[in-house]
């Protein structure tokens, strides 16, 4: 079991989050096993200090569906931002980066944000 910590500063998102990412499944131990959870947990510090490249402020779009016929909400990154913070921009990030099977949702009880 280890405890890996990740400094945010001028590092951009994508770069950031599929180390997290690659953490959280157990890549990085000897003994890594795609079944198992893993042990590793990951502390992220400077999450404010995230850097977005390019025009992904303006550009990049977040789709949410309420399951009723034309409610099809679209939001930027930059008003996300906004809103709930780049801790959230981050954790949706590596959550998407995960697989998708029972294991996700315990993976992700393992980041630790300062």
């Amino acid at each position: 079991m280890a405890n890996y910590s990740i400094d945010c500063t001028k590092k951009p998102l994508g770069r950031i989050a599929t180390e997290i990412a690659s953490i959280l499944q157990g890549k990085k131990t000897p003994a890594y096993d795609p079944r198992l959870e893993g042990d590793d947990t990951v502390t992220v510090s400077n999450i404010e200090d995230l850097v977005l490249t390019g025009r992904k402020a303006d550009q990049k779009i977040y789709y949410s569906h309420t399951t009723q016929i034309g409610h099809l909400k679209e939001r930027k990154l930059s008003d996300v931002v906004a809103k709930h913070g780049k801790k959230f921009i981050l954790r949706h990030a590596v959550q998407r980066m995960l697989p998708k099977n029972k294991l996700q949702i315990r993976r992700m009880k393992r980041i630790i944000f300062i």
